[in-house]
């Protein structure tokens, strides 16, 4: 049996430095290890421990994966002399400084759906950028780096959690009841209490709820026992277009899977069926019973 190929994949910044070898331009190569030895000085100022040789290393490796990040977004699929000519063209700064902007914007971005108060705390801010930081631009200029890979795919995930809690927000700020000011948020409870109760009928929003109301409405759906597409449709008709793709997608989800709509019209106790709500709701729920 063959061995697996394995394909090497330097840090762009060191495929790049491999070239300055036969490169024709004067002072290319001092002026460049000149940058670094700067940029890796600060890094190791504000990131790491300038007073120990561990700390000046860490301190290299995320000048390297930060330039690379920021040669990888500024050229795409542009070779490696390509990044050698941006590095002499530009600088070394310019790189980093467009790798490091993009760790701190993928920083500000929602991790989860669940966002809290304290999401917005400059000191865990800080900490969150310093975490990506050290886990995407950590490039050790002698083995491969998939850091800008995993930069990507944080970022789609990312984005799609952003596109979660976007949701959430519209739909608690049109609540039927009136707004839904917390700053704790479940997003995807806000979701799962709004599509449950779409399928009463009449478009209305219900982005939290309590064992009250849920209980009249648990009352009405089976009084009523309205069309439940025809519920989705018309939530779906109040929401604006650029969240339908993640409502379509929950609703799609919860049509064949969530017990609390499969088992409404059953006679399965409100008592179960409130405890089956609190899986999808969680922290949305009002306690308006003493």
């Amino acid at each position: 049996m063959l061995p697996a190929l394995v394909v090497e994949n330097l840090p762009r910044l060191i495929r790049a430095i491999k070239l300055l070898a036969t490169d024709p331009r004067p002072d290319a190569a001092v002026n460049l290890a000149d940058e670094l030895a700067g940029i890796t000085a600060m890094v190791a100022e504000k990131f790491t421990n300038e007073r120990t040789a561990d700390g000046i290393q860490k301190a290299l490796h995320l000048t390297v994966g930060g330039v690379s990040l920021g040669l990888e977004h500024a050229l795409m699929h542009e070779g490696d002399q390509a990044a050698l000519d941006f590095l002499v063209e530009h600088g070394a700064e310019h790189a980093f400084q467009a790798g490091f902007r993009l760790i701190r914007d993928l920083s500000q971005l929602p991790e989860d759906a669940l966002v809290g108060e304290y999401d917005q705390d400059p000191v865990y801010v800080q900490r969150r950028l310093r975490e990506l930081f050290n886990d995407i631009c950590n490039a050790d200029p002698h083995k491969n780096w998939n850091g800008a890979e995993k930069y990507a795919l944080q970022l789609k995930q990312r984005k799609d959690v952003q596109a979660i809690v976007r949701l959430a927000n519209w739909l608690r700020r049109h609540n039927d009841r009136g707004p839904v000011m917390d700053t704790d948020l479940n997003a995807e409870g806000v979701i799962g209490v709004a599509i449950i109760f779409a399928i009463e009928g009449g478009g209305g929003i219900v982005a939290r709820t309590g064992q009250k109301n849920f209980e009249r409405f648990v009352r009405s759906v089976r009084k009523n026992k309205p069309d439940f597409e025809a519920g989705w449709a018309a939530l779906l008709a109040k929401v604006p277009v650029q969240h339908h793709e993640v409502l379509i997608e929950r609703i799609n989800a919860y049509r064949g899977g969530c017990t609390v709509i499969q088992e409404i019209l059953t006679r399965t106790s409100m008592k179960k069926l409130f405890e089956q709500l609190e899986n999808y709701a969680g922290s949305e729920l009002d306690a308006d019973y003493d």
